[in-house]
Parts: C-alpha cells; structure tokens; sequence
C-alpha cells in the first residue's frame, strides 16, 4: 500500500489540473489515462515501451544519398554529401553528417543576417542623402510627392484592375498546376533559382496521367511549394487517387458525402445528449491560431460543422480538446488556393458560398484521414499519447542521459509538458505557418503523425538542451518547457529541427521505410 501510495503522489500534489491536461467530452469524458494509477493495465513488473531499434544491411553513403533525395535539404550541402560517397553507411556516418549540415545552415543563418545588416544600413544612408539633397531644393520636393502620389495611383489602379480581372477556378482540385500558378503570380515574389527548380519539378510529377506518390513524397519531406501545396496535401493524404480522369468524380462524390452527414446530423447538435459535445466545440473554437480567422463568424460556423460532424461519426472517441487544432492547417492550405494575400488579412466571408463549401469538405476528409492513423491518441484515456510520452522519456534516456537526469531531479515529469506536445502535433508550441511545413514532410512520411512526430519532439527537447540545464527550479523549468520561445521561426528552423529529428530517427531506430530499398 505504501508503493501505491507513492506511485499516486505526482497526481495528488495538488487538486489544480496538470499542466497539458485537457477535459474530454462525448465518449472520452475521463482524465487522461496514468498507467501509475490502473494497476491493473499495466503489470508493476512490466518494463517501459522502447522504442524498437531495427538493423539494417550496410550499403554504402553514395546509395543512401541518392535515395534520400532532398531529404537533407536544407541548403546547399550536396558537395560535402557526396564526399563521404566511399565510407560505408553506419550510425555515425549519419549522425556526423546531419551534423555538418545543421552547422552549415548556422553559419549561412549568420551571413544572411550580416548581409541584411548592411543592406539595412545602405537604405539608411540613402534615405539621409536623399532627405537633405530634399531640403536644398523645394522643387526637388515636390517632385518627389508627386512622383509618390503618381506612382501610389498606378498601383491602385493596377491592383483594382488585376482584381476586376481575377476570377475563381470552378474546380480548384482538377485545376492544370500551370494555371493555379499563374493565378497567384502577379503578388507572389519573385522566386529563387532554387525555389523555381523545385516548383519544376512539383509540376512535372503532378503533370501526368498518374502521379507517381512514391516520388511525390521523396520531393515533399523537405518542403512543398505553396503554389503546389492544396493539390499535394490531398494526394498524400489518401483524400484523392493518383490517376487524374477519377479526381473529379472523387471530389464531386465526397463532397456531397459530407454535406449529407451535415444535413443528417447537424440539427441534432443540441439535442441533449450532444448538448456538451457542441458546447465545447463552441467554447474551443475561439482559442485556435491565427487570430483572426477565429474572430470571423464564418470560420466559426464551418468549423463547428466539421468537429460535430466528426464527433458523431466516430463516437468511440467523440470530440477531445485538441482535435479542434488539427483542422486549421488544412483549412488554411486550401483556402490559399483562391487568395493572393495571406489568410491573417482575408475576410473569409468574401469567397463564394460554393467555394467554401468545397474547402470545408476537403478540409473534413483530409482530417479524418489524418485522425485514422493517430485515433487511439483521443479514445478513451488516450492510451496512445500515454503510450508516446512514454516512448519519449525513454528516448530522450538514450539520447541525452544529462537532460533526462535534469528533468528527474527538479521532479518534472514528461507528461506535464509533453502531453499536449503529442495531443496538438506542436501546434501549440510553433507558429501556424511552421506547422504547415512540419506538414509537409509529416504527410511524405508512411507513418509521420504517428510515429516520426515522436523523434522530432525528441529533436524539440534536445534544441533546447543548454536552456533546459540552467534552469534550477521546478517552476521555471516547466514554464520554459511550456513557453519555448519559437514566436520568430521560420521555415529553415523547421528544416533543421527535421534533420535532426531524422539523424536521431536513424541513429536509434530506423531509417524512413520509403528511403529503403
């Protein structure tokens, strides 16, 4: 009775929630599922799920290399790839190599900002020129202002008149990607050599009869353009098949799938017992990223749609706080197929009724396909999330012995911080835009939600090593740990994170399935 007592003390400390906690409704009303408290789940004597460690037949670097395509992309770091062609493939081949990449990716960080240091100093120079050559000459002043004015009218009329022209594609998802591109050119920037070679190559694999999805996900693990990224999302998602002449059957068919479970099931939103499924989606909705899509009314109602929807279906689930969060990544994607300017400016309202239709739809299937491969983390007690943070205190055991020894001595247990890491995919700990490219490669992965999530969260904690060891209070450590500072990233921290995250893949476990051979 002692040892019990002792296992339920983490739990008893104080009657407020566990931080990264969340309140279940409609089938998973209970609190989440602590193996330290059911006894009777899991044996006393039964050891902690590792994460399984596969062996795999040596081949040499110059094989692995070309295989993995882009999957080290994240500059250009091919030269020094290659020149470790004629060593034999081994763990610390690996490990030395993402290494060497992640540190050239600093080193190109540095210069970019010393270059924009003095870009920002040359304008700055300029604009003091400028002004007292200004103030000499009150002719050259007007001028000026009228030349400003002159050109701001241009670029009214320019703006008024590209939108007078600008007209919605009745299909987005059979679109040709040679005219989804052109219409968004005219206010996309230009794009780099790199980028419009990448965009090439996007557009010959989605040209064809059949998109070949094996090589679709190879070019998307390091980024897919955004131009092509509403199509690929819901080709590697399962949503649409591969051969082109059934997509529009496919889109026509599932649409009017979803609408007919709105019509079925939606009016019994407050029925009594659906009454606190509803009701939490309500009180959720208004707490997803960005600000304001959740402040506009239509937004709101589409997505209450969706999770009900959702909820009804698969009841022995129901809705969990969290799942509202995995809606938005999609919704934004595809919405970007019809705008030109960010969706933080958009008001979501001035689309088409028939093209929101359509987005909400796609948005519903692509997130149930993504919910199939990870449904036992939101069922009842969450067995999954339990059962990945704890796969992760044990890799993070194996990893970095130093951090893991920390967080056990300041009494920090994994759950407290990592629980919501696993339950909202991170989204609560990046920005929106590096979820989107967290996405991408999560969706070129055969199991990137459900099993890759767990290494890049491991990538996540050790990112923060130095930080995390200077914190000497249980406190400060669990506040850091819940606040990680990551408001300024952008997509190349993304890509290092991802890199990591696969050089710790490899060095204890296993390579991506889809890089085999």
């Amino acid at each position: 009775m002692a040892s019990d007592g002792g296992r339920k003390q983490f739990w008893k400390r104080s009657a407020t929630k566990v931080p990264g906690s969340i309140q279940h409704v409609y089938g998973a009303q209970h609190p989440p599922f602590d193996p330290l408290l059911h006894g009777t789940l899991i044996k006393p004597g039964s050891k902690a799920p590792t994460t399984p460690v596969k062996l795999k037949k040596v081949s040499t670097f110059q094989e692995f290399e070309s295989n993995t395509s882009d999957a080290w992309d994240v500059g250009d770091d091919d030269d020094e790839l290659l020149a470790m062609a004629a060593e034999n493939l081994n763990t610390d081949v690996v490990m030395e190599t993402a290494h060497k990449v992640i540190q050239n990716h600093s080193k190109l960080q540095e210069q970019h900002k010393l270059q924009e240091e003095q870009i920002q100093e040359e304008k700055l120079v300029q604009t003091s020129e400028l002004s007292s050559v200004a103030h000499g000459d009150n002719r050259l002043v007007k001028s000026v202002s009228e030349s400003h004015a002159s050109c701001s009218a241009d670029g009214a009329s320019e703006n008024s008149s590209m939108q007078r022209s600008q007209s919605l594609p009745h299909d987005p998802t059979v679109l040709p990607v040679g005219r989804m591109t052109d219409y968004r050119i005219s206010t996309t920037p230009a794009l780099t050599e790199r980028e419009a070679s990448r965009l090439d190559k996007f557009k010959q694999l989605l040209a064809g009869p059949n998109t070949d999805l094996e090589e679709l996900r190879k070019l998307s693990w390091s980024g897919i353009p955004k131009q092509v990224r509403p199509i690929t999302w819901k080709l590697l998602s399962g949503y649409l098949p591969a051969n082109v002449d059934r997509r529009e059957g496919t889109l026509q068919r599932k649409r009017k799938e979803y609408f007919a479970f709105v019509q079925q099931y939606y009016d019994s939103r407050n029925d009594e017992n659906h009454q606190d499924t509803y009701r939490q989606i309500h009180i959720d909705i208004p707490r997803m990223s960005p600000e304001v899509l959740r402040l506009q009314a239509k937004v709101t109602e589409i997505f209450e749609r969706i999770l009900f929807i959702w909820a009804i279906r698969h009841p022995a689930s129901g809705y969990v706080q969290g799942i509202n969060d995995l809606v938005t990544p999609f919704f934004v994607v595809f919405i970007c197929e019809y705008i030109e300017e960010e969706v933080e400016n958009f008001d979501v309202s001035s689309l088409p009724e028939e093209v929101l239709q359509n987005i909400e739809a796609d948005s519903y299937w692509c997130m149930s396909k993504l919910l199939d491969g990870i449904q036992d983390n939101y069922t009842f007690a969450q067995p999954g999330i339990q059962k990945k943070v704890k796969m992760l205190e044990e890799l993070i055991r194996r990893i970095d012995e130093q951090i893991h020894r920390h967080l056990d001595q300041h009494e920090v247990k994994y759950l407290q911080f990592a629980f919501r890491w696993m339950n909202n995919l991170l989204m609560r700990e990046v920005p929106l835009r590096c979820t989107i490219r967290l996405w991408d490669t999560y969706q070129s992965e055969p199991e990137g939600f459900s099993h890759f999530h767990l290494y890049v969260c491991a990538a996540f904690l050790v990112k923060w090593r130095k930080e995390i060891l200077e914190e000497k209070d249980f406190q400060e450590l669990l506040i850091f740990l819940q606040n990680l500072p990551t408001v300024h990233w952008g997509d190349e921290d993304i890509s290092v994170l991802l890199a990591e995250a696969y050089r710790l893949k490899f060095a204890f476990a296993d390579a991506p399935n889809h890089y085999k051979k």
